[in-house]
Order: C-alpha cells, then sequence, then structure tokens
C-alpha cells in the first residue's frame, strides 16, 4: 500500500474515532439531561418536558455512532467457541467474512432506513410532546451506516492483506 493511501484511511480511522466520541458526549448530555429531570421530579414534581423523547432519539443516534468504530478496532460481538480452535488463517478467512456481512448489514440498513427517513419526512409526523420532526433522527444515523461500511472494507482490506492490520495503530 502507497503512502497516499495509508494517509486516507489513517484519516479515515480518526475520523471514525471522532464520530464515535460524539456519540459519547451525546450520551453523556442525554444521561445528564435524564438525571436532572429525575431530581427536579422528585424535588418539585416538574421532570423535564419529553425528556423520555429526547433519551430514544438520542439513544438511537448514539448506539449507532459506535458501530463504524466497534468494526474498526474489531470490538463487535464474535463468538471465540467458533474461533478459539482456529489457526491464523481460518481466523482471518472469518473475520473477512465478518467484514463482508458488516458491508451487507449497513448497505440493507442505510437502504430501508432512507426510505423510512423519506416516508417520516412525506408524513410530516412529530413526537407527541416536543413535537420533534421524528426524520431528524435519520441523517446522523445514516452518516453512520455510511461510515460503517467503509470501516468494513477497510476491515475487509486488512484481512484480505492490501493493507497492514490496523494502518499501524493501537487498539483503542
Amino acid at each position: 500500500m502507497d503512502s497516499q493511501q495509508s494517509r486516507i484511511i489513517h484519516l479515515i480511522r480518526k475520523f471514525i474515532q471522532f464520530w464515535a466520541l460524539l456519540g459519547s458526549f451525546l450520551l453523556i448530555l442525554i444521561v445528564l439531561m435524564t438525571a436532572y429531570s429525575a431530581v427536579t421530579n422528585l424535588l418539585f414534581n416538574a421532570p423535564v418536558a419529553g425528556d423520555f423523547e429526547i433519551v430514544e432519539m438520542g439513544v438511537a443516534i448514539s448506539v449507532f455512532t459506535f458501530l463504524p468504530f466497534c468494526q474498526l478496532t474489531k470490538a463487535n460481538v464474535s463468538v471465540d467457541l467458533f474461533t478459539m480452535w482456529a489457526g491464523p488463517r481460518l481466523q482471518n478467512f472469518m473475520s473477512m467474512l465478518a467484514s463482508l456481512t458488516a458491508i451487507a448489514f449497513a448497505v440493507l440498513l442505510f437502504w430501508r432506513m432512507s426510505i423510512g427517513m423519506a416516508d417520516y419526512r412525506e408524513y410530516e409526523e412529530y413526537t407527541a410532546i416536543l413535537g420533534i420532526p421524528l426524520w431528524v433522527a435519520f441523517p446522523p444515523i445514516l452518516f453512520s451506516l455510511a461510515l460503517l461500511a467503509v470501516a468494513s472494507l477497510i476491515t475487509t482490506g486488512e484481512s484480505l492483506g492490501f493493507f497492514g492490520q490496523g494502518d499501524g495503530e493501537t487498539k483503542t
């Protein structure tokens, strides 16, 4: 792999890491808002209006931001029972199959969720209390799925030996 490809993959990896950090910060904000709502409900009988609507959307977005990072760091769920007895070549082959499956998963979900977003925009559905349009959660989720497909292409390339494992970076 030439240095240009290596730099591009490095930048993609760093961006995916940044994207996951954004999801982490979103999750922290949701936890803080939920705690605040619980305390104000307990003390003043006045929770944050529509807090559960914010939690639903925020957690969904946050979870999807982690998927590309999990793919890159090979932190997705794996069944060690099937891989612990396998040699390095078979483990590498199974890793490649998992990466190809992740690509298919990302493309399928991207396609179906794009259609879902279009429907929510067309029929103008909103949350009950805050009146947030339901489709607004979809763009960051779709972006996360696109990043998952890219991350899966990178891990597939690593499994096939097109470029080094982890592009010389340590697993974080």
